[in-house]
């Protein structure tokens, strides 16, 4: 194993991605000088420059701060990348070429985990939500924790928590079979829904991924999956197993659950009693089935009921996920990363539920060719439960475009709502014009480079 104390610098090509911007804060805050390149400003790079890392946003060579850019000292400078970017990226040609030490962004976190008492969340969605809560619950517990995030908490305004306790929670990335680099004491799984298949060719071969990831939970530890998850448990006897959801079959499940006054009121059955009277404010009938998720977490690990039903009350939820920027007496308007159909499904319902009767508009920004290519009839069937819905171009993110592939492609299968196709820069001047009362905006992309306008008209126009 690469020991990286050894190095001085670290330069992370895709230092604005959320997962790549936490291992950076890591570095940090260990006293690494860090450098970085990223497309394009963000508010994540905005951020990191202002603790201390140096950016670049041109990908040639010559634009790399001194010395990282110097192969005579490619002894002292480790580079850590994001799979997102390709082997052709003139800056990973570069450092290729030079022969410095280069790492994906998951080998390295493995690295740092491996050190540690780990909590994994893996699951085609649900996982930032729910790895965030147990962070929250395990800091504000005797039991400490760090915490790579993939999202920003809202309760601590970051995505890395940094702690004094051998703990750390983290999520398990299965693009690029990422998780495989990590041997956890504790692995949650919300989810196993078809998606990458681009990597991975089939449904079948990403659960036989997750199977895999699960047999590397080192000996001892537990294991949690939703109920209903087809699960083999035989890929690790070595491991305590527990499910959770909404289901009384369930290990941990929620019961009476009733919303008032803006809080989700509910116990959670456990194996060993309930907890009753647990306040969640994190709208959505899917938060409160995360939520049971890390109270197992908790309480299996010890931290008291009390504790949980205390963190979980204070508990303020992630930017992107579920987040609710403006509601007022008129006018509605939440933001979400859904990207899966089954994500999108679950956002849509959940605000169909909270507000009944109420017109529902939502913008989608598809993410990436092959995933619009691979589920656009799925796209199509989740989209249609809006009462409208407005169509960004794709964004491609890691991929070229694919021939014939476009966010038409969802259009044409939308039935039994209005739908059109939009622009982004067209969205801030139609929904000035034309404000709908319930509006989400949702996708991966960025899309969120829409968000603070969009706030901005909402809350003018609640004045």
């Amino acid at each position: 194993m690469t020991d990286i104390t050894t190095y001085e610098r670290i330069f992370f090509v895709g230092i604005g991605g959320i997962g790549m911007s936490a291992l950076a804060r890591y570095f940090m805050a260990a006293g690494y000088r860090v450098a970085g390149y990223d497309r394009t400003p963000s508010p994540v790079t905005e951020a990191l420059e202002k603790e201390g890392a140096a950016v670049i946003f041109e990908d040639d060579p010559a634009a790399l701060p001194a010395p990282y850019g110097d192969p005579r000292r490619r002894g002292d400078t480790l580079v850590i990348y994001t799979p997102a970017v390709p082997a052709a990226h003139p800056l990973m040609r570069f450092f290729s070429d030079h022969a410095y030490t280069l790492f994906k962004r998951a080998q390295v976190l493995g690295m740092i985990a491996d050190r540690m008492r780990g909590v994994a969340v893996a699951g085609t969605h649900g996982k930032t939500t729910t790895s965030t809560m147990i962070a929250h619950l395990l800091k504000r517990s005797v039991l400490d924790c760090t915490a790579f995030l993939g999202g920003i908490s809202k309760n601590y305004n970051t995505n890395l928590l940094l702690g004094e306790s051998p703990w750390v929670v983290l999520e398990a990335d299965e693009y690029d079979r990422s998780f495989l680099h990590l041997h956890p004491q504790v692995a949650v799984v919300t989810s196993m829904d078809a998606d990458h298949l681009d990597i991975y060719g089939d449904h079948q071969e990403l659960r036989r991924s997750f199977h895999h990831f699960l047999g590397q939970v080192r000996r001892g530890g537990k294991v949690i999956v939703r109920y209903g998850l087809q699960v083999d448990r035989e890929v690790n006897g070595e491991v305590d197993w527990f499910t959770y959801g909404m289901e009384a079959e369930a290990d941990y499940y929620a019961e009476g659950l009733a919303f008032r006054e803006g809080y989700h009121h509910f116990s959670v059955h456990t194996p060993e009693g309930v907890i009753e009277d647990i306040r969640l404010g994190l709208p959505g009938r899917v938060n409160v089935e995360n939520a049971v998720a890390a109270v197992a977490v908790a309480h299996l690990l010890g931290v008291p009921d009390e504790g949980i039903r205390r963190s979980l009350f204070l508990f303020e939820g992630v930017l992107r996920r579920f987040d609710v920027r403006v509601r007022g007496e008129r006018y509605v308007y939440i933001d979400d990363y859904a990207h899966h159909p089954a994500e999108l499904r679950a956002a849509i319902t959940s605000v169909k539920e909270m507000f009944p009767g109420r017109k529902i508009t939502g913008i989608f920004q598809p993410h990436l060719y092959s995933r619009t290519r691979d589920f656009a009839e799925e796209f199509a069937q989740s989209l249609a439960l809006l009462d409208r819905v407005i169509l960004l171009p794709i964004y491609p993110a890691r991929e070229e475009p694919i021939p014939g592939v476009t966010s038409r492609m969802i259009l044409d299968r939308i039935t039994g709502t209005e739908k059109e196709m939009m622009k982004k820069e067209e969205v801030p001047g139609r929904i000035q014009a034309d404000p709908p009362e319930v509006l989400m905006t949702l996708g991966a992309g960025d899309i969120d480079r829409l968000v603070g306008t969009l706030e901005k008209i909402y809350r003018e126009l609640e004045r």
